[in-house]
């Protein structure tokens, strides 16, 4: 069992940074890969980052690449560092983690879910 708890949303203009974590209990926490998708109103849940250990294993959706890192230190913490943010980035943003090792983008394939935070840019 894993619990995944965000922090760090809130509204920002556009060309700031935000910084989200994601805390994670667990004794198997270490095993998982793990992964930032986001959803704005009316829309689907969209892959945003994922990362299994090594920043060099990170994949990142195309409209966020050169923008945002999604980082995974050695503690039971998963951070996406959010910069040069625009009005379309505005989404709930959850922290997932999934038992399957290989790269995975789909929302249906992640097997644990935190609570989701608010990020708002505006223009």
């Amino acid at each position: 069992q894993v619990r995944l708890v965000e922090s760090g949303g809130g509204l920002v203009q556009a060309g700031g940074s935000l910084r989200l974590s994601c805390a994670a209990s667990g004794r198997t926490f270490s095993t998982y890969r793990m992964a930032w998708f986001r959803q704005a109103p009316g829309q689907e849940r969209e892959f945003v980052a994922t990362i299994y250990w090594s920043e060099g294993s990170a994949v990142y959706t195309d409209s966020v690449k050169g923008r945002f890192t999604i980082s995974r230190p050695a503690s039971k913490s998963v951070y996406l560092e959010m910069d040069t943010l625009r009005p379309e980035d505005t989404a709930v943003y959850y922290c997932a983690a999934s038992r399957d090792t290989t790269v995975v983008i789909k929302a249906g394939q992640y097997d644990y879910w935190g609570q989701g935070t608010q990020v708002t840019v505006s223009s």
